[in-house]
């Protein structure tokens, strides 16, 4: 018993001059993936056509194209670097797991778990928010809303560690990453309706994941997993899709194509709100506070001001 978990817990360290071979190992299942997603993305824009739908904005849909291409770059950049980190805390620990398949299962389990908790903590701190909320600013519902993930979203890599040092070993860890980012683009549609009850039960479906872009207030904040909604429901943040959902933010942006806008406007608008705040504790709860309560705020002011 105790030779078997040796040889489960019990790997080598990892030398950093292996990088390149673990760069290799790590597949980047992304780029592989890339023409599949093209060719089901240029399906769907037929298929809104042809059955006018009409849940396609061209400004909207090339700014996601925009934003998601940069994504791809950017991560490209960082994978050995995050590869190098991973490589850190792998050696860190004395539980180190062998490269095995298998392990594959629980590292997703718990990847999705860390991941809920980063989702949910975007939507509560405006930090964070900050770097997630490209994601939202779509009001056109589609495969390329998928796209539109922040290029400053590895501030959330906080999230993870956690999980990095549970002795995972890092292809396996990368492997759970990718498969977790692939898993969410076809949640992006209003084409596939509700599948079976224990299929909604436990996957994030386009369903369950409509009402997280669903900008009503009982849809606002829910369904934060990304593969498994059985998280959500365990939280207490589950709800059901029922009415059709409005999307985008409560607060609309303009539609635009450019990148740098769509990526980097709340900054703006951070810069903006510390600057015109008086006093440090008003100045940090514009930088960390709940960007709901800083909306409340906002239309308290404003309403103050105008019966001034």
């Amino acid at each position: 018993m105790f030779r078997d978990f040796n040889e489960l817990f019990g790997a080598e360290k990892i030398d950093y001059l292996d990088v390149t071979s673990l760069e290799s190992d790590s597949a980047n299942l992304i780029v592989y993936a890339i023409p599949v997603m093209a060719f089901l993305t240029i399906l769907e824009i037929w298929y809104s056509w042809y059955s006018e739908k009409k849940n396609y904005n061209t400004t909207e849909a090339l700014g996601s194209l925009f934003v998601g291409l940069g994504n791809v770059a950017i991560n490209l950049f960082f994978k050995a670097t995050m590869i190098y980190g991973s490589i850190l805390l792998y050696n860190l620990v004395p539980w180190r797991m062998e490269l095995n398949w298998w392990t594959l299962i629980p590292c997703l389990l718990l990847y999705d778990l860390c991941s809920y908790w980063s989702h949910r903590v975007s939507h509560f701190n405006r930090f964070f928010w900050s770097t997630h909320v490209v994601h939202h600013s779509a009001e056109s519902y589609n495969l390329t809303v998928s796209f539109r993930l922040s290029w400053i979203q590895h501030f959330k890599i906080i999230f993870f560690i956690p999980l990095a040092i549970c002795g995972f070993h890092p292809v396996v860890f990368f492997i759970a990453n990718q498969i977790s980012v692939l898993f969410q683009f076809w949640q992006h549609t209003e084409h596939i309706p509700k599948l079976h009850p224990w299929i909604e039960k436990i996957f994030v479906t386009p369903s369950n994941h409509r009402v997280h872009h669903g900008s009503e207030e009982k849809y606002i904040d829910k369904n934060f997993a990304a593969i498994f909604i059985f998280w959500d429901k365990l939280f207490g943040t589950y709800e059901p899709e029922q009415e059709k959902p409005t999307y985008g933010l409560t607060t609309k942006i303009k539609t635009s194509m450019n990148p740098l806008y769509l990526n980097f406007h709340e900054y703006k608008d951070i810069i903006s709100d510390v600057k015109s705040a008086k006093g440090i504790r008003k100045k940090l709860f514009f930088i960390f506070g709940s960007p709901g309560a800083i909306y409340r705020y906002k239309v308290k002011h404003n309403e103050l001001n105008e019966v001034k």
